[in-house]
């Protein structure tokens, strides 16, 4: 018997580039709308793609007994969707009621990455930016990109150390601004920064 997804078409194959862009925080009222939390301030991903991949939650309170044995869609056909808030809220063929939609609680959301929105000139998708190389102006490698935090006024990048004798483990912090940003080369997958060793 082949999956089918939430409107009853065969599901549609997970793309090799999947990535999770949100969870489904509730319902949305009472017609099976659907409340996302999405992991970006800017839900472009969620905004632009007609066809969410889901995996059911992870272990924790919403992955209770009666969450382990609900059975999930393997992808939802969205119908509408927009911001609310500092979340998005979407309506998906197949889901008409606010039970439908409780049920899918705690879903984990995945769109294609081939499926993203074109990033402007000099704006980077962070996930494009995690395992990137970062070397400093003198070509010294200063490790490599982990994950980025959002301090509200711009955007850090974590860069795990280098192996050596005095940088084991060590994380740098290097503010994503052009103040300290020379170039990111996607493509040969390195970040070219005015940063200097001991910082």
């Amino acid at each position: 018997m082949s999956a089918v997804d939430a409107d009853g078409d065969a599901a549609a194959a997970w793309p090799a580039d999947a990535l999770e862009v949100g969870r489904v925080a509730d319902a949305w009222g009472v017609k099976g709308w659907l409340k996302i939390q999405p992991f970006s301030a800017d839900p472009q991903a969620l905004l632009g793609s007609r066809r969410w991949f889901v995996k059911p939650p992870e272990e924790g309170p919403l992955a209770g007994p009666s969450r382990a044995a609900a059975r999930y869609p393997t992808s939802l056909s969205i119908a509408q969707a927009r911001p609310h808030g500092d979340g998005v809220v979407a309506q998906a063929a197949g889901i008409d009621d606010r039970n439908a939609a409780e049920a899918l609680r705690g879903a984990r959301l995945y769109v294609a990455r081939s499926g993203f929105p074109a990033a402007g000139k000099d704006e980077y998708y962070w996930v494009d930016l995690i395992g990137l190389g970062v070397v400093n102006r003198e070509g010294e490698p200063l490790g490599t990109v982990r994950g980025l935090l959002d301090t509200g006024a711009h955007a850090v990048l974590q860069v795990q150390a280098q192996d050596g004798p005095d940088v084991v483990g060590k994380e740098r912090l290097i503010p994503f601004v052009a103040a300290y940003i020379d170039d990111v080369d996607l493509a040969g997958r390195v970040i070219k920064v005015d940063w200097g060793l001991d910082f």
